[in-house]
This record gives structure tokens, C-alpha cells and sequence, in this order.
């Protein structure tokens, strides 16, 4: 089997994202005692910010390897998020080491953190890919809703494609939820089902996080 991405360089990840994060932020998390403590899970988090992942990475009660497309893992940013645990994909083809590596993820009981639009938009859930809703069902994943909320604040940027510095940053999780219908079935027509049960719950999740927060 494809080598499994570390769990302890993702541990070491999240103390650099700790220590990161709330030194040029001020994250307020929310909700991370509904994180379970054990056993395979998938983070899906919304995206519409590069600080999205690092941020997640950083305040999440467990380590996470994410999956980041390959154009991240440029000069000396690729030995550094392969140690950190972080899983390269490419998003272009139907990329086999990456799903095996991911399935080898929660195989092992560790989390996976996935951005089910697949690109940085509106960071709505308005367009998700299938790929959440196959991990989910083939890893016999719980999948944690994670709502990232303040990180495409434009006012006061001192640095392009950052938040500003000292801004602050809402995280919210949400309940974990089974996104298959229990038969195990990994059909084209199960997981567009599953697909569907996932968008109405992270919808749900994020318009509650606005709620919760004011954002």
C-alpha cells in the first residue's frame, strides 16, 4: 500500500499552525468538543481564503492531513508540507496515489481534511465534488462540518492574500454526521445521494455558524 502521510509530523503541523495562527490572528473557535477524539473522521471545511487550511490546522483538537492540490508543493514548500503530513493531490486526473494515501488516513483512524468545493470561491458549499461524499463511504469516515469565517476580510490587509494581521478569525465545527445511507454501496447513484445529504448539512452548518457569530 502507498506509504501513509505521518501523524506525528501532522501533530507538529498543528503546533506550527497554533503558534502561526494566533500569533498574526485571533482565532475564536467554536464547537471543537464536538470533534470526536477517536476513530476516522473528515474535516470539510468551507474555502474562500488561502489561510483556511493553516487555520483549521492550527485550532483543530487533532492533527489533520489535508488534502492540498499539487500547485502548493512549489520549492522548498514541498519537503515542508509532505513532512507536516499534508497530502498533494492533482486535480486535473483521477489522482490514485492520493485517494490511497487518503483512504490510508482513516484506515489508520486519523483525520482528513478535505475542501469538498475543491477551489477557493465564495466558501458557500455551494459546489461540492464528489470526492467528499466517496471518502466518507469508502473510509466509513463521520464527516465534521467546519466553518471558516472572517479569513476574506479585505479592509485593513497590510499583506495581499492575507487577512489582516491581528483580525479576528471564527472557526466552527459542527456535529459529526454519517454522509452514507448505511448500506455500504459505493455507486455512482449512492454517492450523488450522499453527495446531496452533504451539501444540505455543511449549508445548514455554515448558515448556523453566520448566525452564531454575527459574520
Amino acid at each position: 500500500m502507498t506509504d501513509v502521510p505521518s501523524v506525528r509530523g501532522a501533530e507538529v503541523g498543528r503546533r506550527i499552525g497554533v503558534g502561526l495562527m494566533y500569533g498574526l490572528f485571533k482565532p475564536r473557535v467554536l464547537g471543537a468538543w464536538r470533534v470526536p477524539t477517536a476513530g476516522p473522521l473528515i474535516f470539510a471545511v468551507n474555502h474562500s481564503h488561502n489561510v483556511d487550511g493553516p487555520m483549521v490546522m492550527g485550532v483543530a483538537p487533532r492533527p489533520t492531513h489535508f488534502l492540498i492540490k499539487k500547485e502548493a508543493f512549489v520549492g522548498p514548500l514541498d519537503p515542508f508540507l509532505t513532512g507536516i503530513g499534508q497530502l498533494k493531490v492533482d486535480r486535473e486526473t483521477t489522482d490514485r496515489t492520493a485517494i490511497s494515501r487518503a483512504l490510508g488516513v482513516l484506515e489508520q483512524g486519523g483525520v482528513l481534511g478535505i475542501f469538498p468545493e475543491g477551489t477557493r470561491g465564495e466558501g458557500d458549499f455551494a459546489s461540492l465534488r464528489a470526492g467528499l461524499a466517496y471518502f466518507a463511504v469508502r473510509g466509513g469516515a463521520p464527516i465534521v462540518p467546519v466553518a471558516v469565517l472572517g479569513s476574506s476580510e479585505r479592509r485593513g490587509r497590510l499583506i495581499k492574500g492575507l487577512p489582516p494581521l491581528r483580525s479576528r478569525v471564527d472557526v466552527v465545527f459542527g456535529d459529526p454526521f454519517d454522509a452514507g445511507d448505511g448500506s455500504g454501496r459505493r455507486t455512482r447513484k449512492a454517492l450523488d445521494e450522499a453527495t446531496e445529504r452533504i451539501q444540505k448539512q455543511l449549508t445548514a452548518h455554515l448558515e448556523n455558524a453566520r448566525r452564531l457569530t454575527g459574520r
